[in-house]
């Protein structure tokens, strides 16, 4: 059995472990509910990443910062009652040491997602700021990146649109190769928050754009 083969099944040993604690405790059903949801979701990412990564130590190395993105989330929900989109990106970036400033701005109004729909921008966030930092150049110093959000309110629905532009100084091609991050913001996104993503490669940056109903499970927009 390989290195590879041999973490993955300790990590859903753990997982099972965890799952028939919950089934065995007399937790609060709205906490049995996040903790089995965010069990599913840590599953998720396991089996994905494997999909992907070949060697061990970048495995495990990209699993453990995909975790640390949704523990990042969850401890925002836990002690504030819901996520701050703009701390969320804030805090992601900051974490790759770019914080706001000549390089980096972020822009929009006081969005509060719920525990799970935070959880999941925060993954989404995260492979846009690894991409960012490992593969343009925010990570040189040399690009810039500009996160703009808004929120339009209709007589039945409203949405939520993210704008990630990434300006390089170098210049970007489109990849050909799609990895768990691509997932993550495509069939993720759709999936729990029935998200709609657009990817435009422009000569001078990458531009991604993220249009989400904002409805009750998913957050709100405040004054």
């Amino acid at each position: 059995m390989s290195d590879l083969t041999t973490r993955l099944a300790e990590l859903e040993a753990d997982n099972r472990r965890l799952r028939r604690l919950l089934d065995q405790r007399d937790a609060p059903g709205e906490l049995r509910h996040r903790l089995r949801s965010t069990v599913a979701m840590l599953r998720m990412i396991i089996r994905k990443s494997t999909e992907t990564e070949r060697d061990i130590e970048m495995y495990v190395g990209h699993v453990e910062d995909r975790m640390d993105a949704l523990a990042r989330a969850q401890a925002q929900a836990d002690e504030s009652g819901g996520v701050d989109l703009h701390k969320l990106i804030a805090d992601e970036l900051s974490f790759y040491r770019a914080g706001e400033g000549e390089q980096v701005s972020l822009t929009g109004p006081r969005v509060i997602l719920k525990a799970r729909g935070g959880q999941v921008f925060g993954l989404a966030i995260h492979e846009l700021a690894v991409n960012a930092v490992e593969h343009g150049d925010l990570g040189t110093r040399k690009g810039r990146l500009d996160v703009e959000w808004s929120v339009v309110e209709e007589e039945t629905d409203t949405t939520l649109t993210l704008t990630w532009q990434e300006r390089d100084a170098t210049g970007v091609e489109q990849p050909t190769h799609y990895g768990f991050g691509m997932e993550v913001l495509t069939k993720m996104l759709r999936y729990e928050l029935d998200a709609r993503t657009v990817f435009v490669f422009e000569q001078d940056g990458f531009r991604c754009t993220i249009r989400v109903p904002l409805t009750e499970k998913v957050g709100t927009v405040e004054p």
